[in-house]
C-alpha cells in the first residue's frame, strides 16, 4: 500500500498523488463545490461535525460493500481514517478544581516510577509552568489510588454536558495529586517545559535512572532569562520530597528574554529563542553560543530529526532553517552576516519602505518563508521528515513540505482565532489530528491530512494558551487498514490530551 502523505490523496486507478486542496479525481462538480464550501467555512465546523456522528452505520455498510476505500461527500476515502475522524470529534473534557494559573505558560507529560508502601508502579507525571512562576509537579492516577501527603485536584467534566451517571463517572480521568514540596517559585514566568530522556549520563548502575526536563524562564525588568534542568531521580519517593528545588538546577542565564527552547532526545543539547536571536546551550556543562543574532525576536523553535537544524519563527513572520553544525568557541565567534528579503505581504504590514533585514547566522536565506503575522509554533511531524506545521498570530495555521516551501503551504487549517498572542498547538503520537485553542476561548481539532475542522467547542472562559498530548515515552500504535472498526476505537481511547489556561488545567480524552 502506497505511503500516504498529509495533504494528498492517492488514486490507486491512476497510481499518483493528487493535492487535497483541488478536486478530487473522478468526484462531480457538485461534490467538489460542497467539500470546498465545508473546509473553507469554519463556522460550519462543529455542526457539519455532529451531523457525520449519526453516519457510522454507513461507515460500515460502506466498508462492507467496498473494502476500506469508501464513497462519501468528500470523495473516496479510507474507511479507518473516516471513523478515527469521527470518535476525534467527540471528546470528553475535564477541568480540574483548584489548578488555576498551572500550566498557562507551559507543561509537559511524562512517565515515572514512584516507590510505594506496595512496591515500585509507573505512572503518569506533570510538570506545569504557570506564568505567575510557579513550577509544580504533579502526578496523575484513578481516585483511590493512593493517598499521600499532598493536595488533591478532582475532575469536572465540561463536555459534552449532560447528567452524569455511575457509568459517566467511570470514565473520569480521575484526580491530580502534588506531593507537599512539589512547588517552586522561578525567578521569571515559565516560557517552556520538555521532559526527554529516561536515563542519566551519571547513573552508577542500570538501577538508578533519572527523567530530565529543559525549563526555560521568560526574564523580568530586573534580570534575564534563564535556562533550567530538571532531574527527578527514579524511582521517586513521594513521601520524602521536601522541595522540588533540590530537582532543579539552573544552567546558564541571559541577559535577554527567552520565549521559547527545544532540546534533544536526551536532553544533553538545547536551542533558546530570545530577543537577540538564537542561541545553543550545552546542558552537560553550561557553555553557550549564539547560533544565530537578529534584531527580530525568535518566538518558536523546532529541532530537526537529525538535530543538525533547527527552525527559527521570528516576530516579523520569517521562518529560517539554521545550521547548528558549526562549531564555535564562546559568544565572541562570527556569524555570516544576511541581508534577507522581506515578501510582499511582509512588507506591506510592516507599513515601512524597508525591502529587506539584517540577521547573522549559518542559514540558507533562499529557505526562508513568511507567514503574514508574528511566528506562534512550530512543530516538525516525525513521520514526514520533510513536513513542519507553523502557526502565526494572525490565526493562521499552514502545513509546509520543506522541498516545496516556496509554492507556499499544502494545506491549511481554517477557524482558528488569534490576534496578538503566543497560542501553541499540540499533534497527537499518530501525527493525524492538530488541536489549538484560540483567543475566543474555543477549542479545535483538525485533521492534518485534509485539513478538515473535527471539534470546536468554549470549554474555558479563558483562552487555552498550552496544548500537550500524551507523552512521547509509550508512542500509540497506528491502526492498520485491515484493523477491526473495535479495535480501531479500543485504540483512540488510550489518547489523552491536556491543555491549560489561566482558569486551570483540562484534560481531554476519547471513550
Amino acid at each position: 500500500m502506497p505511503k500516504e502523505l498529509a495533504g494528498f490523496y492517492y488514486d490507486a486507478e491512476k497510481n499518483r498523488y493528487f493535492p487535497l486542496k483541488g478536486p478530487i479525481p473522478g468526484s462531480s462538480s457538485a461534490v467538489k463545490k460542497t467539500a470546498q464550501k465545508q473546509s473553507l467555512n469554519p463556522t460550519q465546523g462543529t455542526n457539519f461535525c455532529r451531523r457525520n456522528r449519526v453516519r457510522t452505520s454507513k461507515l460500515l455498510q460502506a466498508r462492507e460493500l467496498s473494502g476500506n476505500l469508501v464513497d462519501s461527500i468528500k470523495g473516496k476515502c479510507n474507511f479507518m481514517e473516516e471513523v478515527l475522524k469521527k470518535q476525534a470529534s467527540q471528546p470528553m473534557v475535564w477541568k480540574f478544581r483548584g489548578t488555576e494559573k498551572m500550566g498557562d505558560g507551559a507543561l509537559d507529560q511524562f512517565l515515572m516510577r514512584i516507590q510505594t508502601l506496595e512496591g515500585q508502579t509507573e505512572v503518569h507525571g506533570l510538570i506545569t509552568g504557570g506564568t505567575n512562576g510557579f513550577l509544580s509537579l504533579l502526578e496523575t492516577g484513578k481516585p483511590g489510588q493512593r493517598s499521600h501527603n499532598g493536595i488533591k485536584f478532582m475532575p469536572d467534566r465540561v463536555s459534552p454536558v449532560i447528567e452524569e451517571t455511575k457509568a459517566e463517572w467511570s470514565k473520569a480521568p480521575g484526580h491530580i495529586w502534588q506531593p507537599a514540596g512539589a512547588s517552586l517559585y522561578m525567578p521569571s514566568n515559565i516560557s517552556y517545559i520538555k521532559m526527554s530522556g529516561r536515563h542519566s549520563p551519571y547513573a552508577a548502575d542500570d538501577n538508578f535512572s533519572v527523567q530530565r526536563g529543559l525549563i526555560t524562564t521568560l526574564g523580568s525588568e530586573t534580570a534575564g532569562g534563564s535556562v533550567c534542568l530538571l532531574n527527578i531521580p527514579e524511582p521517586l519517593d513521594p513521601y520524602s520530597i521536601t522541595s522540588i528545588r533540590q530537582m532543579v538546577r539552573e544552567i546558564a542565564s541571559f541577559n535577554c528574554t527567552i520565549w521559547t527552547a527545544d532540546c534533544n532526545h536526551n536532553a544533553s543539547q538545547a536551542v533558546i529563542g530570545t530577543s537577540l536571536g538564537a542561541a545553543m546551550v550545552n546542558l552537560e556543562t553550561g557553555t553557550s553560543t549564539w547560533i544565530c543574532k537578529s534584531k527580530s525576536d525568535v518566538l518558536a523553535q523546532q529541532l530537526d530529526q537529525s538535530g543538525n537544524n533547527v527552525l527559527c519563527g521570528l516576530r516579523n513572520g520569517a521562518i529560517l532553517t539554521v545550521d547548528i553544525r558549526e562549531k564555535r568557541e564562546g559568544f565572541s565567534g562570527r556569524l555570516i552576516r544576511h541581508r534577507i528579503p522581506y515578501s510582499q505581504f511582509a512588507t506591506s504590514r510592516q507599513n515601512s519602505s524597508k525591502q529587506w533585514f539584517e540577521l547573522r547566522g549559518n542559514i540558507d536565506p533562499s529557505c526562508t518563508l513568511y507567514m503574514p503575522s508574528s511566528i506562534c509554533c512550530l512543530v516538525s511531524l516525525q513521520s514526514y521528515d520533510q513536513y513542519f506545521l507553523a502557526s502565526s498570530m494572525d490565526g493562521s495555521i499552514k502545513l509546509y513540505d520543506h522541498r516545496m516551501a516556496k509554492r507556499g503551504a499544502i494545506q491549511s487549517y481554517e477557524g482558528h482565532v488569534n490576534s496578538h498572542t503566543r497560542l501553541q498547538f499540540g499533534v497527537d503520537q499518530t501525527e493525524r489530528f492538530l488541536m489549538a485553542g484560540g483567543e475566543d476561548c474555543n477549542l479545535r481539532l483538525w485533521s492534518i491530512k485534509s485539513g478538515e475542522l473535527l471539534f470546536e467547542e468554549k470549554i474555558s472562559d479563558s483562552v487555552l494558551s498550552t496544548v500537550r498530548w500524551q507523552g512521547p515515552e509509550r508512542p500509540k500504535r497506528i491502526p492498520s487498514e485491515n484493523e477491526s472498526y473495535e479495535g480501531c476505537l479500543s485504540e483512540m481511547s488510550n489518547w489523552g490530551t491536556w491543555c491549560a489556561s489561566e482558569k486551570g488545567l483540562f484534560y481531554m480524552h476519547w471513550s
